[in-house]
């Protein structure tokens, strides 16, 4: 399966393969990744039209290397998977429009995939099938959701954040603080070491039903934007008293106390909802999985409770069309194609 991904400002292809064995079902044999990270780094964010132009430069270089990387041709493909959506309509297109393009030139099946299966597939594709039924949160710079999997192929949407997704007030408070972009990695690498209880910032805590999806009970929801803007008043309040700069202790400890913050809200809500729908497993998926804090507490908490925890590897955290061949792979194989009248959708739905 060849994999296409351009959601965002990632362009990726790869090439995964069936491995025959049902506990850890594909293998990756490559996984190409084009990243635009220094040209939208000078604009504190990702500038939609400038990534779309940037995917067309590249889109057929990294599929010619992620091809040949695998050693494989376009004749040895069985299918070409690609995103759908959700993300920037204007990179989706990039990415849909080339799949569309190739599947019709080579013959072959093109399957539509959804982005946020991606990220919650990567953990099987690093650890093989978890233990079900699994409750996996997708964090990164646009989404903080969590799922429950039932059973393979089948995610169940349980919370999302109700305004900024994790990974997105990472960057907020890094672009106040002068860090640069992205905010996440050099967040993370700041806090080490620093103290995590410099400063007060507030916990959210939501116990009623969002107005928006009133179905659903509201208290395993996310919310950061007052952490975010908790941080803002802070530096306000230090520049008010006559601190024109910041040292470099001050501001590890302010990346030290919202790191904390962030992530205790990301674990405590993952394993509150684990309880609730009686999980075998905990997964934890999306850019900002690859977070050390992250990382050594979802462990920490999983080792405590007695239930396997999983993450993708670094590589497999980031958006990457290895993720997108898995998902691809799993839906060809229950009978799902896409026809060629295929399109991008911003605002897909899983």
């Amino acid at each position: 399966m060849l994999g296409i991904e351009t959601s965002c400002d990632e362009t990726s292809a790869a090439v995964v393969a069936e491995t025959g064995d049902t506990a850890k079902p594909w293998v990756v044999r490559s996984n190409v990744v084009a990243s635009q990270a220094a040209i939208h780094r000078e604009w504190g964010g990702v500038v939609p039209e400038l990534a779309s132009r940037q995917h067309i430069r590249d889109i057929c270089g990294v599929v010619d290397k992620a091809l040949a990387d695998a050693g494989v041709g376009w004749r040895d493909l069985g299918a070409i998977a690609v995103t759908q959506g959700p993300g920037l309509v204007g990179s989706l297109l990039v990415g849909v429009s080339f799949a569309k393009s190739a599947a019709v030139a080579a013959g072959l099946p093109l399957v539509g995939v959804h982005h946020l299966a991606g990220h919650i597939e990567s953990l099987v594709l690093q650890n093989g099938e978890l233990p079900l039924p699994a409750v996996v949160l997708v964090v990164s710079g646009g989404h903080t959701s969590l799922y429950q999997v039932p059973q393979p192929g089948v995610y169940e949407f349980l919370s999302r954040t109700r305004d900024d997704a994790a990974g997105e007030a990472y960057d907020k408070v890094a672009k106040l603080l002068g860090l640069g972009y992205p905010g996440g990695p050099v967040i993370d690498r700041l806090a080490r070491g620093r103290n995590d209880r410099a400063i007060e910032l507030p916990t959210t805590r939501l116990t009623h039903a969002d107005r928006n999806a009133p179905a659903l009970k509201g208290d395993l929801d996310f919310s950061f934007s007052g952490l975010k803007t908790a941080v803002l008043r802070h530096v306000r309040a230090r520049q008010d008293a006559g601190v024109t700069v910041f040292s470099d202790e001050e501001v590890g400890d302010i990346c030290a106390t919202f790191q904390r913050k962030v992530v205790t809200a990301l674990i405590d809500r993952t394993f509150a909802a684990a309880r609730r729908y009686g999980s075998r497993s905990i997964g934890v998926a999306g850019g900002v999985s690859a977070n050390s804090r992250l990382r050594a507490e979802l462990k920490a908490h999983g080792d405590a409770r007695e239930i396997p925890t999983f993450v993708p590897s670094l590589a497999l955290s980031t958006d990457n069309a290895a993720m997108i061949a898995a998902v691809g792979l799993r839906r060809f194989r229950a009978g799902g194609r896409s026809s060629l009248d295929l399109n991008a959708d911003a605002a897909l739905t899983l």
